[in-house]
């Protein structure tokens, strides 16, 4: 996609530290890290939303991840453990439109949190849990159906 900052990484048109590539992934390291070694893996196809993803490039992205992640902690980089992180969408964060997943090495005392809203301590009760699975299960039954 023209115009795309992790296309041009995958087509090799913008300098980027690469970790991996192969056909459908290519990972490399975040120019904003959290920590050191925060590593990205962007599918080499581009898919601005999850919704866009080819599922099976969703699931190397995964395989991938996993892989880096045992890596990061193989490697002498500081790394007690490893979140993973996709935002999709401009209100859960996403920066840039293509879907990239976050590999991020963590350790006691690093400073990364994640905060929660102000109704987080509030436990919904089991008739709205039951309602709002419901409402995300119809548009899942009408695709699969």
């Amino acid at each position: 996609m023209t115009g795309c900052v992790f296309c041009d990484i995958v087509a090799g048109e913008r300098p980027a530290s690469i970790v991996y590539r192969d056909g459908s992934c290519t990972a490399f390291m975040d120019i904003q890290p959290v920590n050191p070694g925060h590593t990205l893996v962007v599918p080499n196809e581009h898919a601005a939303s999850l919704a866009e993803l080819d599922p099976e490039a969703g699931e190397q992205m995964f395989q991938l991840a996993q892989r880096i992640a045992q890596a990061l902690r193989d490697s002498g980089i500081r790394c007690e453990g490893v979140n993973l992180m996709l935002a999709d969408g401009a209100a859960a964060g996403q920066e840039v439109p293509h879907v990239h997943l976050h590999i991020l090495p963590r350790y006691r005392g690093d400073g990364f949190g994640f905060r929660r809203g102000p109704g987080y301590s509030q436990r919904p009760s089991r008739s709205d849990l039951d309602e709002r699975a419901a409402q995300i299960r119809g548009p899942l039954d009408e695709r699969e159906g």
